[in-house]
């Protein structure tokens, strides 16, 4: 018989996970309030000190003490509750991943039960089959009707003797119609005459004046 009783089912990870961090919390909390009761210690001792009451302050001192035992316990345990969330996170996240390749092996396992390679193998034979005779029917569908065969090779020499043709017109045309050459002499272009310079403005007067005085004061 078990010492503790029947043996209970194990929580769910994210159960066990939120509770701890429930515990965290007010870990955290009492951690503060201590935080808090210590520093008043503090401040009380400073005050019994100014009044040269130096037995109240050293038992303020002493309370504080205890308060700063219990905060070290306390951050002590934080510390281990943090490592235990931590580490379930973690184990969480395997469970869920191996969860994950387990439902997607099943799956294609599943896949795989009606197929193997000899399957692949002739269906790709069907199609390559099934292509060729496509290939098939559309070069017969292509060939002409009445058994009209022409020779590729005397198209294409009659296509060159009608390109030689035209070649030939065109530049027969361009002669007929080139230019008479003029007779006489050519004109002579008018050589244009040099343009007279521009007057200076009343502001540009004025500005080369002042540079004219400007100068004339610092050779002073």
């Amino acid at each position: 018989m078990p010492l503790f009783g029947s043996k209970k089912k194990a929580p769910p990870p994210k159960e066990s996970i939120a509770k701890l961090r429930e515990t965290l919390d007010m870990l955290e909390k009492r951690e503060g309030f201590l935080q808090k009761k210590a520093d008043a210690e503090i401040a009380n001792a400073k005050k019994f000190m100014q009044q040269k009451n130096k037995r109240a302050a050293l038992m303020c001192l002493k309370r504080k003490k205890t308060y700063e035992a219990q905060m070290e316990k306390l951050s002590g345990a934080r510390m281990t509750i943090e490592t235990q969330v931590m580490a379930l996170e973690g184990a969480n996240v395997n469970m869920e991943t191996i969860k994950a390749m387990k439902a997607g092996a099943a799956s294609l396992k599943g896949i795989h039960q009606d197929m193997n390679i000899d399957q692949v193998d002739d269906v790709m034979d069907d199609i390559r089959e099934q292509m060729d005779l496509a290939t098939e029917i559309s070069d017969a569908i292509s060939q002409p009707l009445g058994g009209e065969v022409y020779d590729e090779d005397e198209l294409l020499n009659e296509l060159e003797e009608l390109e030689q043709e035209s070649l030939d017109e065109q530049f027969l045309g361009g002669l007929n119609k080139a230019p008479a050459v003029p007779s006489g002499k050519l004109p002579v272009a008018a050589t244009p005459s040099p343009a007279a310079a521009p007057s200076k403005s009343k502001a540009q007067v004025d500005e080369d004046a002042e540079l004219a005085a400007l100068e004339a004061s610092m050779a002073l």
